[in-house]
């Protein structure tokens, strides 16, 4: 059976009409939660799966990202959990990478706040065993993990799936992408017949359908058609900026662009308040309001944005819902949503009334797959910007006190009771009237500098004399520009090879899930006895190098370092690119199962252990 669920258009101020988080049957506890999130009606992929999973019914999904789809799993699995019961597992969730399944546990233990005792586990690679080990020895009642750790526990024996009710796969289409079919299949069998599955996915592929068939009971099918489109006038940008530059970056921005009202939305109550106090200290006009905010303050907040009493107002997505300002000229999503039709929701707060409106993003290197789902579901680029410059900066604070001076010469009632004075002062004292007018800027600007200080240079790399062809060179080795993007390429060396056992798509998984890295940002892969070479940018963020410093392949340590050249380079077999097809095609006939992107994972061979379809 198949349902086709439609939410409600993005831009409409009014409340959807449909129903509420009240009227799904939710537990106590998990609506309660819920409330204090500030959600008050469920997506249109949450109002249609949810009952049927209370109900106990399997369920397939398709729905992109981005529409809700954890919560509408999450829930509940949550309201039909026995918490009096915690010993072996009695959820799964597989999702395809670490920080995928991250993202589910932390969805899960909010939506968990408040009911005690509920334990969930996240199980992904790159984490050691220990901390596993120990919290699956004391019971959990939720895992969330990646298909090749699960595998590795359950061929540990550390993982016990027989009291299992539900199991969930998150993502299914890009965990079989990402070459997981077989352990995937692997884990369905090893799990009890009398479960209850929800399978969810952006698309349908043959394999999608063949594994639903297989392993699903009757599956009542959810199709979401998200209406994601953002308005032509409103001009879309985006910031790299690492979570502790956030608020020197917002004040830059809010120094040099030129806008009347501003919302910047974070995701919590509490960064509304704190937020809006630190830019009230850096001179901003900035209010908040949340969830918590009284209905008199937030309606006198709002009027004071309209009459340009005040220019920022610091909001939650709750809080900001149905708020109509023509005068607002700028949205800031100084935290991104993780739900794509929220960050529509929001920069549809301006460009109101056919003007023309900004919304600016601040994406954290771990935020890019956000950024990428936004860019898919909305057929929207935000362009990216640079940070504005000190100098910038200084030239903006100057043109406003020039224009400070000329709106009060424009007072002259005033303008020459003080001139009396200041010629009094000049006659009395001998003093130039220039420097008169000088220290009188120095009262008014206070302690605080009128200008920025200059940014520290940056060491400048000389440039290398040209060698001739026979000649070593043992310098950084350059590798051009993507192919994709454009950004220039420098070759990396990692200390894993063929002895290891790695492949072309170990190395782009492991290092793309580490490092924040889109696989547009790779070049070619050349994998040597024991190490190998990787094209990837020229300029790796601090935030990338940080990350990697502990990222594992096949349970080694990668060691990430410029190419230095030298004679081992040149050893080893033939130069293999990512994306060689008939690589995938032999890896595919070994029956390889690895994690692609479980870097801690043991290299002993696994042997699946396959039952039949359950009837």
């Amino acid at each position: 059976m198949s349902t086709d669920a439609s939410p409600a258009t993005p831009d409409t101020d009014e409340t959807p009409v449909g129903p509420t988080f009240d009227d799904l049957g939710l537990a106590a506890g998990v609506l309660d939660a819920v409330k204090e999130m500030g959600y008050e009606s469920p997506s249109a992929i949450q109002a249609a799966t949810i009952p049927l999973l209370l109900e106990g019914r399997d369920v397939v999904g398709l729905a992109q990202t981005g529409t809700g789809k954890t919560a509408a799993f999450a829930l509940p699995v949550l309201s039909n959990l026995d918490v009096l019961q915690s010993g072996s597992p009695q959820a799964l969730v597989l999702a395809p990478t670490r920080e995928l399944a991250l993202q589910v546990c932390e969805a899960f233990e909010r939506y968990a706040s408040k009911m005690p005792g509920v334990k969930v586990l996240p199980v992904y690679g790159g984490q050691g065993y220990g901390p596993q080990l120990t919290a699956l020895r004391r019971g959990v009642h939720v895992v969330v993990g990646t298909p090749g750790r699960i595998m590795d526990h359950l061929e540990k024996g550390t993982l016990d799936l027989s009291q299992l009710r539900f199991l969930v796969l998150d993502e299914a289409d890009e965990m079989l992408n990402m070459g997981f079919a077989e352990d995937v299949e692997t884990i369905l069998a090893e799990t009890p017949e009398e479960k209850q599955v929800a399978l969810f996915s952006a698309t349908m592929p043959a394999q999608i359908r063949r594994l639903s068939k297989r392993y699903l009971r009757d599956p009542e099918e959810i199709q979401v058609k998200g209406k994601t489109q953002t308005a032509a006038n409103i001009t879309q940008r985006y910031l790299m900026v690492s979570y502790p530059q956030k608020v020197d970056a917002l004040t830059r921005i809010l120094e040099v662009e030129n806008f009347e009202g501003m919302i910047v939305f974070v995701r919590t109550k509490n960064e509304t308040e704190t937020l809006a106090e630190k830019l009230r200290a850096r001179g901003f006009s900035a209010a908040a309001i949340n969830g918590d905010v009284p209905q008199n303050v937030r309606e006198r907040t709002v009027n004071q944005l309209k009459d340009a009493s005040l220019d920022i107002l610091v909001a939650t997505d709750v809080a900001a819902r149905g708020l109509d300002v023509e005068r607002i000229s700028h949205v800031v999503n100084y935290d991104l949503p993780t739900d794509v039709e929220a960050y529509v929701h929001r920069i549809g707060r301006t460009g109101r009334a056919g003007r023309s409106g900004d919304a600016i993003s601040f994406v954290t290197p771990r935020e890019r797959y956000l950024l990428r789902a936004i860019e898919k579901h909305t057929r929207s680029t935000p362009a990216q910007m640079q940070l504005p410059s000190v100098d910038e900066v200084n030239a903006t604070r100057l043109s406003r006190f020039d224009d400070g001076i000329t709106a009060a010469l424009s007072e002259t009632e005033r303008v020459g009771f003080f001139r009396d004075v200041v010629k009094h002062y000049v006659e009395e004292y001998d003093v130039p009237e220039v420097d008169v007018a000088a220290a009188l800027a120095v009262v008014l600007q206070g302690d605080e500098p009128l200008l920025l200080e200059p940014e520290p240079e940056r060491p400048v790399r000389e440039e290398r004399p040209r060698r001739d062809r026979g000649e070593r060179d043992r310098g950084p080795r350059e590798s051009g520009r993507s192919r994709q993007t454009g950004q220039p390429l420098a070759t990396y060396k990692i200390s894993v090879g063929k002895r290891h056992r790695v492949e072309p798509r170990q190395i782009v998984g492991a290092i793309a899930n580490e490092g924040g890295l889109r696989r547009a940002d790779f070049g070619n892969i050349t994998i040597r006895p024991d190490f190998s070479l990787v094209e990837l940018p020229a300029d790796l963020a601090p935030e990338t190098w940080k990350s990697l410093e502990t990222t594992r392949i096949s349970g080694k340590l990668i060691e990430l370092r410029l190419d230095e050249g030298g004679p081992g380079r040149r050893s080893g077999g033939p130069r293999r690119e990512y994306g060689d097809r008939r690589d995938d095609r032999r890896d595919d006939r070994r029956g390889d199962r690895r994690e692609r992107e479980d870097h801690g994972s043991d290299e002993r061979a696994r042997k699946p252990r396959h039952k039949g379809p359950r009837s």
